[in-house]
């Protein structure tokens, strides 16, 4: 039994190294299939536990929005942040014993300059750059703002900010440095911020560089004084309250607008990039069947073009079975040494994807190096082997007679 084995093997060893050219190809494109798979699986997998960590790291339990967050090219900000009388509801959100803070959020586009001749776009936050959720890695804390004084918007104004390392670079400033800031160039230029201190963690939710300043203080500079907007209302609970129960019973209490959970706010952001999802899974499919289609055709073409050599083998006793396993070998060793391959290039393919997201939109780390994504991803050429070596097999089984291999 072992001795036919070896026999098998050896045969489709020496078949492979006959055709070359054609093996080389069909190992390629198992090696894509499962390249692309492994990637897909890496960036899908980093991207949630990614998110996950971002949002409990935060510090909140639940997140209040006035509807899908839309851009708004050609206005001042360009993004609609959707809750109005925000301060308000932040107040009303913080009686409630089941709450313990209540803080708006808006992000904003807003254009800085640090000598007024060239400005640049950036990402603008209106909120707190203080506190156990921001970590300040250099310099101190925004102070608390007094300029909202109860909706009048004349109390004084801080005129100071946060900025990230992107920003800092970008404008080659750093802490006591000065930047004009405003949602248009000419109220940027009339006013004049100092940068207190460096922080990163508002740019790891954005991914671009990021300014922060108090959110009354953004919404002069962009004109949204008017209605009081926000982009979110982020939400700590009270010890041992249930976030899914508190956030069912808010969006009672407030029916215009939407309450999420971490887990749920992070399912509408994956949702969002439904298309993008569907399309990379095509993609992987599509790389798939191709992987099937080259191995399928490398088989068939063998035994096409190998009929008188079945059949002398036949007419000196070969069984057909032997045959047979001599295609399922050649199929399943392609697909053996294409799976290597593709599992091999996966390690330097995710880093390069890993530096290509950074490089793209700032995040670090989006794509996770498992050993047993890597595992998964070798187990799709294992499975393309067999579905590449069964429809030649049965094909070479049921035309095994010396008269159909040597007809035509």
């Amino acid at each position: 039994m072992m001795g036919r084995l070896r026999a098998v093997v050896g045969i489709a060893v020496a078949q492979l190294r006959y055709d070359r050219r054609r093996t080389i190809i069909a190992a390629i494109g198992i090696a894509v299939a499962v390249l692309g798979t492994i990637l897909l699986l890496s960036v899908g997998v980093g991207v949630i536990d990614f998110g996950q960590a971002k949002f409990d790291s935060a510090g909140r339990d639940l997140w209040i929005t006035g509807g899908t967050i839309e851009f708004q090219p050609g206005s001042v900000g360009g993004v609609r942040s959707g809750i109005v009388d925000s301060h308000d509801v932040a107040v009303g959100l913080e009686s409630r014993d089941d709450v313990a803070t209540a803080v708006p959020l808006m992000f904003q586009t807003v254009y800085a300059s640090p000598n007024q001749s060239s400005f640049e776009t950036v990402a603008g936050v209106g909120g707190p750059a203080r506190g156990g959720s921001v970590s300040i890695v250099a310099g101190r804390e925004v102070n608390r703002s007094h300029h909202y004084a109860g909706g009048s918007y004349d109390g004084p104004m801080t005129h100071e900010i946060a900025i990230d390392r992107r920003t800092a670079t970008l404008f080659n400033v750093s802490v006591g440095d000065t930047l004009h800031v405003g949602g248009t160039i000419a109220t940027a230029r009339q006013h004049e911020f100092t940068v207190v201190g460096i922080t990163n963690t508002y740019s790891e939710f954005v991914g671009a560089p990021t300014l922060t300043m108090p959110h009354s203080e953004l919404q002069t500079v962009t004109g949204k004084t008017a209605s009081d907007r926000a982009t979110f209302i982020s939400v700590r609970l009270a010890d041992g309250v249930d976030p899914e129960q508190t956030a069912a019973e808010l969006e009672r209490v407030y029916p215009d607008y939407e309450v999420r959970t971490n887990r749920e706010q992070l399912r509408t952001i994956l949702q969002d990039k439904a298309v993008v999802i569907a399309s990379g899974i095509s993609l992987i499919a599509l790389a798939i069947i191709a992987g099937v289609a080259l191995t399928l055709n490398l088989l068939l073409s063998m035994i096409f073009q190998q009929k008188q050599e079945f059949a002398a083998a036949q007419a000196t006793g070969v069984m057909p079975s032997t045959l047979v396993g001599v295609v399922v070998v050649r199929s399943f060793l392609i697909a053996l040494f294409g799976g290597l391959v593709g599992a091999i290039l996966s390690v330097p393919g995710i880093y390069a994807a890993n530096a290509a997201a950074n490089a793209v939109t700032g995040f670090e780390g989006l794509a996770v190096l498992s050993p047993s994504l890597i595992a998964f991803g070798f187990s799709i050429a294992i499975v393309i082997g067999l579905l590449a070596g069964i429809g030649p097999a049965v094909y070479l089984y049921r035309s095994s007679t010396l008269s159909q291999l040597t007809a035509g």
